[in-house]
């Protein structure tokens, strides 16, 4: 990307504020950010300024800084950024941006940028003599099938030929500039084919009398009835008091509800005669035993524990429950084996967690370097 600069000193006003319109748009759109988030609007606040004076500058941009607690240097990187906010006086009456890209270059933007050399200045972003109309080569605008094409404040012209822009372009330098329909300039409805459908031009054609026939046949034809009515088909089957329409519920009938608990008790299985016992819970699997010759060997509390917390997936239940058991370093957690890190995820009943989080390698960076080697081997700091 280009360097972009602000605008010379002779050209930048001496203040900026917004209307009274927008500066009630603005005190809006900033109260929609959470407290502490207000900068998020600056975005926002940068467009309505370029909208309300035609480009951004020095003081939009500190005025802005001050409304939003920044410093003058975050607004700047974010104006200078972002190739949509106009850092130079544009025309006061149109500024013509010209799509360049594949589709509009192949479909004769050249030829528009001509246009705009000898209409309005032979170079981008100089206005003409009047000051009221400038233009610019710009990227993609979003209408490559209506290529080529120009945009002017927020309407797209498309399909364009180079006589129509310089229609387009002398309206605008007379100030009419509404008074052009946006979109196409073409015989045709948004990007539906030139001079109207070619294709679906009949309407559907009506049903044959047969067809009518063999459907009334259909109907009145006896079938297999299902189990299930067609309305309850994708319902699904349940036990629960709730859903059985026998019951009565306190807004249906009072005097009945007491007899719900009672009969929900007694309620079989949707399709059944019987109820059936509701399938056992699968029992924990049991914690592996402190004897177990697996469990990775303890050693007593030094005097300046490793903070185990910082391994991601330890916390500080966690943490408690490894130092019980005589953990205490990362040393010690980098040297587990296989079976050592299958009995403590056993212990802590956190199948899977040490493996999926790594803990050994994690272990490893901050035992060899603390925080400096995680944030080398993982490029993040330890949680």
């Amino acid at each position: 990307m280009s360097v972009r600069r602000l605008a010379e000193d002779q050209f930048q006003p001496a203040a900026f504020a917004f209307s009274d319109e927008n500066a009630v748009w603005a005190d809006k759109t900033i109260q929609k950010y959470p407290a502490g988030r207000q900068q998020s609007a600056v975005i926002p606040l940068l467009m309505r300024a370029q909208e309300q004076d035609g480009w951004v500058t020095r003081a939009a941009i500190e005025k802005i800084a001050d409304m939003l607690d920044m410093a003058y240097i975050r607004v700047l990187e974010v104006a200078t950024f972002y190739t949509q906010f106009q850092l130079h006086p544009v025309g006061t009456r149109a500024h013509v941006q010209v799509c360049g890209t594949t589709p509009c270059m192949l479909r004769g933007s050249e030829a528009l940028m001509s246009v705009c050399k000898s209409k309005i200045h032979a170079h981008a972003f100089e206005r003409n003599a009047e000051g009221t109309l400038s233009w610019e080569e710009v990227e993609c605008l979003g209408a490559c099938v209506n290529a080529p094409m120009v945009m002017i404040g927020k309407d797209t012209y498309e399909d364009l030929t180079p006589e129509r822009l310089e229609e387009i372009i002398d309206i605008f330098a007379a100030g009419n500039g509404a008074s052009i329909k946006p979109g196409t300039q073409i015989d045709r409805v948004f990007s539906a084919p030139e001079g109207g459908l070619t294709s679906l031009t009949t309407e559907e054609p009506k049903a044959r009398t047969r067809a009518k026939k063999a459907d009334a046949e259909t109907v009145s034809a006896p079938v297999d009835r299902a189990p299930v009515p067609p309305s309850e088909a994708a319902r699904l089957k349940s036990t629960d008091a709730e859903t059985n329409a026998a019951l009565k519920t306190p807004a249906t009938a009072p005097k009945a509800a007491a007899k719900n608990a009672k009969a929900a008790e007694q309620q079989p299985i949707s399709g059944t005669g019987a109820a059936e016992p509701a399938p056992k819970a699968a029992a924990p699997a049991a914690k592996p035993a402190l004897t177990d010759k697996n469990r990775p060997a303890g050693i007593e509390k030094p005097a300046a524990p490793d903070d185990l917390k910082m391994i991601s997936g330890v916390g500080p239940k966690i943490e408690a429950t490894l130092n019980e058991i005589g953990i205490f370093t990362f040393a010690q957690v980098a040297g587990w084996k296989k079976a050592e890190r299958e009995w403590v995820d056993g212990y802590l009943n956190f199948r899977g967690r040490i493996e999926r989080d790594d803990w050994v390698k994690q272990a490893k960076a901050l035992a060899k370097g603390g925080e400096a080697e995680y944030i080398k081997v993982f490029g993040k700091k330890p949680r």
